[in-house]
């Protein structure tokens, strides 16, 4: 059986324009954020067929609920029949939910002591490993394994390690892949294909 699945990532937050890490905390979308779903939404309607037949999934957490609804609403989908799944949620990042990258490395100088932009987040008080993310995505993957249309919708950096796991790519690759919210990603064939509202003559 062929499967399908479409990556959604929630609108831009508050938390995002203010630069903090949400991990499981939360905040609502901005105004731009739900402009971004509702384009991105109008696109995802053109590219599929009859949307009552594909099954939606959503992480729990509230920015990507309320990115869900405005998705549902758009696709004239009951938002009744949604699931949610919380393997789907942001990567934790324990202590340093709801904080800046500045206010992170004034009391944390140690912990990111050799790293990058991309693998840093793993190295945060009670937060989650990369490992451990990789096992509920690989969770999630085998527990839609007889679904064929497949809406996910989920956050960035778990959004990459999804990507990733799919592909069977290293860990330095996966952290680098592109994370964007005008950009959603179709998942078929162990191939990822990108759809980006600002460059399509649909809308």
């Amino acid at each position: 059986m062929e499967q399908t699945i479409y990556l959604i990532r929630h609108g831009e937050t508050v938390f995002n324009t203010q630069g903090r890490y949400q991990g499981e905390l939360d905040s609502p979308l901005t105004l731009d954020g739900i402009e971004q779903v509702r384009n991105i939404s109008k696109l995802l309607k053109v590219v599929i067929d009859r949307p009552n037949e594909w099954e939606i999934i959503s992480s729990p957490l509230g920015r990507a609920m309320q990115s869900t609804e405005i998705i549902c609403d758009i696709l004239g989908f009951d938002l009744n029949k949604i699931t949610t799944d919380s393997r789907l949620k942001e990567v934790s990042v324990g202590s340093w939910a709801g904080l800046t990258t500045k206010e992170i490395q004034s009391s944390w100088p140690e912990l990111i002591k050799n790293t990058d932009n991309y693998n840093w987040y793993f190295n945060s008080p009670n937060g989650e490993s990369y490992e451990l993310v990789v096992h509920r995505v690989s969770e999630w993957f085998e527990s839609i394994r007889d679904k064929k249309k497949v809406i996910a919708i989920s956050h960035g950096l778990t959004g990459r390690i999804i990507r990733g796991v799919y592909q069977n790519l290293h860990k330095d690759h996966t952290l680098k892949l592109e994370v964007s919210q005008n950009t959603f990603f179709k998942l078929n064939d162990n191939n990822v294909e990108r759809f980006c509202y600002e460059y399509d003559e649909f809308l």
